[in-house]
């Protein structure tokens, strides 16, 4: 089968309906907005995968500094490190909408993984997949400007290159927390949303909620 194939398969491949029809070791939690999943320090001994909502990860330094290092959405897996012998969560997982999450125990994940094959090539490209946009991520970090690094984190967060349509809106987000994920401090990240909502890239809604227009693009793009 060629390469084209294959992905057209995984494109194909409906993970959550194979995912509820498991036998065993699963359980479907559900967590409000703000309520914490695990902590930084937890026994690691599960992986979950969100059927619905949004989830913040954040790690916590020896000085007590917090930084968030990443947001995830439905469809996407987290807490994989413990099929690695990963005994501790290196990092807090907490609910930024209010969330359906798939909790998976560590050998019913280790069993499907090698029973299922076209789960498992659906896992294994998942995570390829998230390691390209890890470093992409470092790239980023090390030569654009604070400014295209805001807009790429935007476009990110609603979705802008995934299959489907991008999200309408994204839930709020505080500027302290989206400096965070930059690297840049809070005014800066002040007056680059001022700045995008002039000229049309952004708006906001009912209840703060972000729109990301495609036109957002053109910071990225611009040299």
């Amino acid at each position: 089968m060629t390469s084209a194939g294959v992905a057209r398969n995984l494109s194909q491949f409906d993970t959550k309906t194979f995912l509820s029809t498991m036998n065993g070791g699963r359980k479907i939690v559900a967590f409000p907005k703000k309520k914490t999943i695990f902590v930084q320090g937890d026994s690691s001994a599960a992986v979950f995968y969100i059927q619905k909502g949004k989830v913040r990860l954040t790690v916590v330094s020896q000085s007590g500094k917090e930084a968030t290092i990443g947001i995830l959405n439905q469809g996407d897996f987290f807490g994989e490190g413990c099929l690695t012998g990963q005994p501790l969560r290196l990092c807090s997982a907490t609910a930024m909408t209010d969330c359906s999450v798939m909790k998976i125990d560590k050998k019913s994940m280790v069993e499907v993984l090698h029973r299922e094959h076209a789960f498992s090539d659906m896992f294994v490209a998942y995570l390829l997949t998230r390691n390209i946009r890890y470093e992409a991520d470092l790239v980023d970090q090390l030569f654009n400007s604070s400014e295209k690094r805001l807009a790429r984190l935007l476009l990110l967060l609603a979705r802008f290159g995934k299959d489907g349509k991008p999200q309408v809106a994204i839930p709020k987000l505080s500027q302290e927390t989206l400096a965070e994920m930059v690297g840049t401090s809070r005014p800066r990240v002040s007056f680059f949303m001022n700045r995008f909502r002039k000229l049309g890239f952004i708006d906001y809604h009912a209840g703060n909620a972000l729109q990301v227009h495609s036109s957002l693009l053109n910071v990225v793009l611009h040299d």
